[in-house]
C-alpha cells in the first residue's frame, strides 16, 4: 500500500478520532443527556448567590465571582466576562478565598495604645470614631488658611492618601473629593505609583 506522508496523517487523524469518541463514556465524558446534568448541577446551586467583584490585591482591577451561601464565601473565581482578566487569575487572586475563610484572619477590632504593649479589643463603632478624631486633630494642626503671599489656599499639609487598587474609577472620584474637602494636596493613588 503506497501511503504519502499526507495520507497517513489523515488516517491517523481519523482512527485517533474515532478511539477517542468510543473512550469517551470509559473516561467518564457521556455525549448526550447534557439537559440532565445541568438540571443536576443547577439543584447544587440553587441556594448560592453569586457576586461579581474587583481583586483587591494589585492595581490591574481584575474581576472576580464571590459565591456565597448564608454569608458564608463558598467559593472564588475569575470572572469570564471580565474585560480585563477575562477569567485568568494570578497566584494571589486565586487564593483569594483564604482572605474569607481564615481561622488566622482578625475578626475584630485591635487597638494598642501609644506606648503600651498590651493589644486591646475594641468596638468598630470606637474605631471609626478614634480614625475620624484623628483625622480632625492632624487637620486642625496642620490647616493652612492662607500661604506666604496672603492668598486664600485652605489646605492641610500633615495628611497625605495613597488610594487603593481595589476602588474603581468612580469610588477613586468620591474618594478624591472627600480628601480635596477636607484640604489636602498630597493625594497619590497606587496605579499611578
Amino acid at each position: 500500500m503506497d501511503l504519502s506522508r499526507r495520507d497517513f496523517l489523515k488516517v491517523s487523524t481519523v482512527f485517533i478520532g474515532g478511539i477517542t469518541l468510543s473512550r469517551c463514556a470509559s473516561l467518564g465524558f457521556k455525549m448526550g443527556g447534557i439537559e440532565e446534568y445541568a438540571k443536576k448541577d443547577a439543584a447544587k446551586i440553587v441556594k448560592i448567590t453569586p457576586t461579581t467583584t474587583i481583586c483587591p490585591y494589585c492595581a490591574v482591577g481584575c474581576g472576580i465571582i464571590v459565591h456565597s451561601s448564608k454569608g458564608k464565601v463558598i467559593n472564588t473565581e475569575g470572572d469570564p466576562d471580565h474585560p480585563i482578566n477575562e477569567g485568568a487569575l494570578c497566584s494571589k487572586g486565586s487564593a483569594l478565598y483564604q482572605i474569607a475563610n481564615n481561622k488566622n484572619r482578625l475578626t475584630k477590632v485591635l487597638y494598642r495604645a501609644p506606648y503600651s504593649t498590651k493589644w486591646e479589643v475594641k468596638s468598630w463603632d470606637w474605631a471609626l470614631d478614634k480614625i475620624a478624631k484623628n483625622i480632625k486633630k492632624s487637620r486642625d494642626a496642620s490647616f493652612v488658611m492662607k500661604n506666604e503671599k496672603g492668598q486664600i489656599v485652605n489646605r492641610t499639609e500633615g495628611i497625605a492618601s495613597v488610594g487603593s487598587a481595589a476602588l474603581d474609577n468612580e469610588e477613586c472620584w468620591l474618594y478624591q473629593k472627600f480628601l480635596r474637602g477636607l484640604g489636602l494636596v498630597y493625594i497619590e493613588h497606587q496605579a499611578r505609583i
